[in-house]
């Protein structure tokens, strides 16, 4: 790569273009996000290289985060391990308590991330930490429905539903904030749905398969449901204090502030701590999960924020449902998934909608170029 004559980059850089946000100013000068400047720069060839090269370095860290969190979350939640006394079938006995540790770490790294950013960790805070509690509450619903649902729905299934939320996301913003959606995407919501229904009824068959039964419905529904919940939320507290006096990080830290509090509170009043704790001591590996599972969570929100701010949510979205398609091949390899003809072409029918998606809004976003900028999430969306 570093060999290439300018004029091989130069016949590449046009495929690479659209994965680079630029922002255009009143006096008409392009600004690409971390290309050296203008003055600076040595050429088309260099500029290619180092844009390419930081572009990779988020597909490889968001893949390398959720890939290896998702891995870990259905091994955590799926495998038998040391039976205890009080969990004689060895399955482990609190998805309150990956949620838990996942938050744990979480605001640890917000706590770093505001105080270099800030030079304080709450001085600045404009928004009070009760505006986020809603939003925490959901978040906390969502994961502890997503580690549960995995005792009853396999991981493919669980992966492909979870592309169906764009339907009470539209239902929370017109709720919420009274947001009108165009015809079009209702009819993408309507074919997701389709390859999400076909996907899941063809998922049922195999005697190694996990059944997709009411239960499981139930939970896959709550998990979208308060996850649309989640991000509507957040939108409106970013409206509400303002953009400019509560950022991603802030953002971060006070829905993971509540979301520890309220997760620590459930595992002490249900009483399953002490049960958390007998298991750990039986299976000190199922700990380490959990630890490698917070700390690809972490990283990956950091990835999520990193590769917004540079590339554009476009670019994340296009990272982020290939990531959905490998997390399938890979777990149907790894946990012995039988995946059917009817079940891939309900899988092509919804990731099909998605890359439609994904252009239709690169091409409303082109002639905007980074004028209209969208908040960044502060959770994993499509986890």
């Amino acid at each position: 790569m570093t060999n290439a004559t300018k004029e091989n980059d130069a016949e590449v850089v046009p495929l690479v273009k659209p994965l680079m946000v630029e922002q255009s100013l009143a006096n008409n000068e392009r600004v690409v996000p971390l290309g050296s400047p203008p003055g600076e720069r040595k050429g088309v060839g260099d500029e290619f290289i180092f844009q390419a090269m930081k572009f990779f370095g988020c597909f490889i860290g968001l893949q390398a985060s959720y890939l290896t969190w998702g891995y870990m979350q259905e091994l955590i939640m799926t495998t038998k391990f040391e039976p205890t006394p009080n969990v004689p079938s060895g399955l482990f006995p609190s998805a309150a308590f990956c949620v838990f540790s996942n938050r744990f770490l979480a605001v640890i790294v917000a706590l770093i991330s505001v105080r270099l950013r800030h030079g304080a960790f709450f001085a600045n805070n404009k928004a009070p930490l009760l505006a986020f509690t809603p939003c925490a509450i959901s978040n906390t619903m969502s994961s502890w429905s997503q580690y549960k649902a995995l005792r009853y729905v396999s991981f493919p299934v669980q992966t492909v539903f979870k592309s169906s939320k764009v339907i009470p996301v539209m239902l929370m913003g017109k709720l919420l904030k009274g947001t009108k959606y165009p015809y079009v995407q209702y009819i993408e919501a309507t074919f997701i749905t389709i390859g999400v229904a076909i996907f899941s009824l063809a998922s049922k068959s195999g005697d190694n398969e996990k059944k997709t039964d009411i239960v499981g419905l139930v939970l896959l529904i709550t998990y979208i449901t308060f996850d649309s919940f989640t991000s509507q939320w957040q939108d409106k507290v970013y409206v509400k204090y303002g953009r400019p006096n509560v950022d991603p990080y802030q953002m971060m830290l006070g829905v993971n502030i509540s979301a520890i509090c309220i997760t620590l509170s459930g595992l002490i009043v249900s009483g399953e701590l002490p049960i958390v704790y007998e298991f750990l001591s039986a299976n000190p590996e199922v700990f380490q999960y959990n630890v490698i599972t917070a700390i690809t969570s972490a990283s990956g929100q950091l990835c999520i924020f990193y590769t917004i701010k540079e590339f554009g949510p476009v670019v994340f979205t296009l990272i982020m449902t290939t990531r959905q398609m490998i997390s399938i091949c890979v777990s149907a390899i790894m946990f012995g998934h039988s995946i059917s003809f009817v079940a891939i072409i309900g899988a092509f029918i919804v990731f099909s909608v998605l890359f439609y998606q994904i252009r239709r809004k690169y091409l409303a976003r082109k002639p905007l170029g980074s004028q209209v900028k969208n908040p960044l999430p502060t959770s994993a969306p499509g986890n």
